[in-house]
């Protein structure tokens, strides 16, 4: 008996899961401050370039791999290279994404801790002196970020039950058009701050001469990071799209959507920072630590319009973290159901507990357990690295290379062109078969070994 596998039901459906899985806290937490520690407009300048030369085409790798094969990420090379080494890729895309879901809930778990401050105290009330402080304050504590963490991770596990179809296309539907809504919100706030101009000046006027090696490869590994690429995810949601989807619209419509709502995201972020005289490159307590720091300024003289501003922003970063959460938890629940024959319950729970024990390490990591040190750096600070830097980098170079060198160029072919029903132009095809082939492993490459001996 076959077992039937589930779908995704609409094309809006396909680009809305595709877009949740991209836009998360790389775009709303990690966008902002990595502009702000790189020269703001000229990064975004480097940023767009990347996004559609390089992650596109590694986009459409995972997605060709995922939709011709319609399994997991290790059944996927099992169809594709049976009984080749292959295979390890698809297990490395299976533990990539439980390690990045591990630490990624423990900020998703500091989203709804800010979230419910906001909804019951807010942050008018607090005095600025001690707003620096809470973050800290909280984050090194036990029980609290603990907590948070495992909410975080039992919302996720609440939306996997309810499978592709009741669970992430229906979570996705709905989110994800509220969560563009709320950063236009937010925006016509900030930029309406005495001072904000300076912040939209920072955004769309580019200084070239901050353009060095290092910005590049940020840039360069910023887009990579955003689309969630070599970790399997995109591989996974494609492989529930149905064989007349168009992959390369969607592909496309993916990568331009999460390159707006990263441009929402700073600019809902830069001109609140300017406008409150803060500084722009204050790195990744950014959105934890200056942002309160504003809310509470407006909370002197404005403190209701300063609370709803802030269950806005935080309720934005929380939703946003989920959309991206679930399709890393759907990788280990696709291969524990197919490859190990878990039912969807026993597979959502078993990835449940692995996440929890070593997110809750990393959460104890800015606590009790800041003495621990792998390789210099605490166990929040590895589990970010080691994913982000090499294995993210690694998958996806892996994934190009497959697919430009390894598949045969008929097969890509007519995948992108679902067996020749779509038009697709053979040049068009052919500048996008380069990208993939030659210069995506090469820039993927430059970005690893930036990353290796930085």
């Amino acid at each position: 008996m076959v077992r039937e596998r589930e779908s995704f039901g609409s094309r809006f459906a396909v680009i809305m899961a595709f877009a949740g899985s991209a836009i998360g806290l790389g775009n709303i937490w990690r966008f902002p401050y990595l502009v702000g520690q790189n020269g703001g407009a000229a990064f975004i300048f480097v940023y767009i370039i990347s996004s559609f030369l390089l992650s596109l085409p590694i986009f459409i790798s995972e997605s060709v791999i995922g939709r011709r094969t319609h399994s997991n990420t290790f059944g996927a090379m099992e169809i594709l290279a049976p009984g080749s080494k292959w295979k390890w890729l698809g297990l490395l895309t299976v533990i990539s994404p439980l390690i990045i879901l591990s630490f990624y809930s423990v900020v998703g778990g500091w989203s709804i801790e800010y979230f419910v401050k906001s909804c019951t105290l807010g942050f008018g009330t607090v005095p600025i002196s001690h707003v620096e402080g809470i973050f800290g304050g909280f984050i090194t504590s036990t029980w609290g970020p603990l907590l948070c963490h495992t909410v975080f991770l039992l919302l996720c596990a609440g939306i996997i039950l309810g499978g592709v179809k009741g669970g992430i296309e229906k979570f996705s539907n709905i989110t994800m058009p509220i969560l563009f809504v709320l950063i236009v919100l937010i925006i016509a706030y900030s930029v309406s701050l005495p001072g904000a101009q300076r912040g939209v000046e920072y955004m769309v006027k580019p200084d070239f001469s901050k353009v060095t090696p290092s910005v590049i490869a940020a840039a360069m590994g910023q887009s990579f990071f955003s689309l969630s690429l070599g970790v399997g995810t995109i591989l996974t949601y494609s492989s529930y799209v149905k064989k007349d989807e168009d992959m390369l619209l969607s592909g496309a419509g993916t990568a331009v959507l999460d390159l707006i709502f990263a441009m929402l995201a700073g600019f809902a972020v830069m001109p609140a920072v300017f406008a409150a005289d803060l500084e722009p490159a204050s790195g990744p307590g950014l959105i934890f630590q200056t942002l309160p720091f504003i809310f509470t300024k407006m909370g002197e003289t404005m403190p209701v319009l300063s609370n709803l501003v802030a269950i806005l922003f935080f309720l934005t970063v929380l939703v946003a973290a989920l959309t991206s959460a679930i399709s890393m938890f759907e990788v280990g629940v696709a291969y524990l159901v197919e490859e190990k024959k878990f039912t969807r319950v026993s597979a959502t729970l078993t990835i449940f507990f692995c996440t929890w024990i070593l997110g809750a390490l990393c959460s104890l990591s800015f606590g009790p357990l800041n003495g621990v040190r792998i390789f210099g750096n605490t166990i929040f600070e590895f589990c970010d690295k080691l994913t982000s830097n090499f294995l993210m980098t690694f998958g996806g170079l892996l994934f190009t290379v497959f697919v430009g060198w390894k598949m045969r160029k008929a097969d890509v072919r007519d995948e992108l062109t679902n067996s020749r029903t779509i038009r697709f132009n053979d040049r068009c095809f052919g500048v996008l078969y380069f990208l993939i082939k030659y210069l995506a492993p090469v820039a993927i490459i430059v970005i690893f070994a930036t990353n290796l001996f930085a």
